[in-house]
């Protein structure tokens, strides 16, 4: 089997990678070739009787996907983007990222006869937006309220059509708010969630921009690559004719998460984070819907975290 990643540099697709690797097999063939793809090289990395390829590419140029797909990849996992506030600071970049470059990957395919080459990408709860209900299915429609969650959205219905033609067989998994991110805090407006849980337990201090009886839907790392793997291991048949949604996250709230903090390493770690109130930043978080029923997810056999400190402790055990 033969897998392609886009952002295979970033974090989850750097544990995409490691994860594949260690299971040595999706959807019961044995994995093959990997090709790693990103505007950086991805780490090198080797083993034993796979053929891993690591490029650095400009996905958003035209035809820089061209050899790639020639090489024909059973399953094609799609994580590379523009995050939220960068997308909302620079609209060119973000669409250049964002949708022509997903819009270029399908053409791609489509020129390349790939119909039944699994295409995942990964989109987002930015999609949601508006005047929503208090509690969404995978029906509610789209109302994005930001740059970012209106591209994840287009390409989102053009990996829908492309499906529904048969050009490829695609799958849109949109993630959570994922934490606790390892590293340093990015340009995604979402970045405070894992910020103020990590620096702290790294004996250092955090800024928290929003109010703390903020809701967020939120997902650990694992769970997000786990859902990934399973990701491409659907029958398409199981898909239904819209093949987006949700993945089961869990709802807690800013508040929560600092009581947690608390609770794994006490007043002093608590103390460390700063409240500094940025307009902009909740403007953006707080459009995301933070309750969903998720049942077609479940059903078809995507797991949640079981509840919030076990994502704290996951995070705990890693840094061990």
């Amino acid at each position: 089997m033969h897998i392609a990643i886009t952002g295979a540099a970033g974090f989850l697709g750097q544990r995409l990678v490691h994860q594949l690797l260690d299971r040595g097999a999706l959807d019961g063939t044995a994995i093959r070739r990997l090709t790693l793809i990103d505007q950086a090289e991805p780490p090198a990395i080797e083993r034993e009787g796979v053929e891993i390829r690591c490029l650095a590419l400009d996905i958003s140029s035209p035809g820089a996907l061209d050899p790639v797909l020639e090489a024909r990849p059973d399953v094609i996992y799609h994580l590379a983007a523009v995050v939220s506030s960068a997308a909302e600071a620079d609209l060119d970049l973000g669409m250049r990222v964002n949708f022509d470059a997903t819009r270029a990957l399908l053409e791609g395919c489509r020129a390349q006869g790939l119909s039944a080459t699994r295409l995942v990408m990964a989109s987002s709860v930015a999609a949601y937006g508006g005047d929503l209900p208090e509690v969404l299915d995978d029906i509610a429609a789209l109302h994005p309220q930001n740059s970012y969650g209106a591209q994840k959205a287009m390409s989102e219905l053009l990996v829908n059509d492309y499906s529904r033609r048969g050009l490829v067989d695609g799958l849109v998994l949109r993630l959570p708010t994922i934490v606790i991110r390892p590293g340093r805090p990015n340009a995604a407006a979402s970045s405070f969630a894992s910020s103020i849980l990590r620096e702290p337990l790294n004996g250092e201090e955090a800024v928290c921009p929003v109010p703390t009886d903020l809701d967020l839907f939120v997902m650990s790392p694992a769970k997000v690559v786990e859902a990934l793997i399973h990701g491409a291991e659907v029958p398409g048949e199981a898909l239904g004719p819209f093949r987006a949604f949700m993945l089961p996250g869990i709802t807690v709230s800013v508040a929560e998460m600092l009581e947690a903090l608390r609770e794994a390493a006490g007043e002093e770690a608590l103390a460390l984070v700063r409240h500094e109130p940025d307009a902009r930043i909740a403007a953006i978080v707080g459009s995301w819907p933070a309750r969903f029923t998720n049942e077609r997810a479940r059903r078809l056999g995507f797991q949640s975290d079981k509840n919030f400190r076990e994502i704290v402790e996951a995070f705990l055990d890693e840094r061990a």
